[in-house]
């Protein structure tokens, strides 16, 4: 690895801990690559690594650190998608948001908050135990939350319930300069309101 990586994997493991950064190729072999077919996925890139946050204020420090650095940073999820998407293919780091997995549905608004690591099968069964329905099935419940956010998933009940971004009420979202953004919030639409998001 380059001298810059070798200090970010320092910088890494002061914000996460040292267990949670992965160096060794053979250990982050499952986040090099997604349900893209052989013949069409990117090759992964060598000199990587794997780091995974625990909350939004890792996240930050950690863009904030890679920005600086002018290091890319590779978000990956559940590793569902069909297009390589989450494939790292420069030297840099993968973000795995896996950590950050926790759900809190409020039963008498109808609102559910999820962390981006959260996987829509645990979206479906969080629902399920407050007797409520989380209609989206885009075919996988293994993908995370903040994949379906940022592909605006579907799946065969679109047709009937509509995609993802039907359901998004509000997003925290990290920018590459470290800075947090709270988007929207947890007010349901009616036809006198606006939604911006």
């Amino acid at each position: 690895m380059t001298g810059k990586l070798e200090e970010m994997i320092e910088n890494l493991k002061d914000i996460v801990g040292e267990e949670w950064v992965v160096t060794k190729r053979e250990y982050m072999e499952s986040y090099l690559r997604d349900e893209t077919p052989d013949a069409l996925r990117p090759s992964a890139a060598d000199d990587l690594i794997l780091v995974k946050p625990s909350s939004t204020d890792e996240v930050s420090q950690i863009l904030k650190a890679a920005n600086d650095m002018r290091i890319p940073v590779f978000p990956v999820g559940g590793r569902t998608g069909l297009v390589g998407g989450c494939v790292p293919t420069e030297r840099g780091i993968i973000l795995s948001l896996e950590r950050m997995n926790k759900i809190e549905v409020d039963r008498e608004n109808l609102m559910a908050v999820a962390e981006a690591g959260a996987t829509l099968g645990d979206l479906i069964k969080a629902a399920d135990d407050a007797d409520l329905f989380f209609p989206l099935h885009p075919g996988d419940e293994g993908a995370q939350i903040g994949g379906l956010i940022s592909t605006n998933a579907g799946g065969v009940r679109a047709v009937k319930y509509g995609v993802m971004r039907n359901y998004v009420k509000g997003v925290e979202v990290v920018l590459p300069t470290g800075e947090i953004l709270n988007l929207g919030g947890m007010l349901l639409k009616t036809l006198a309101m606006i939604s911006c998001i």
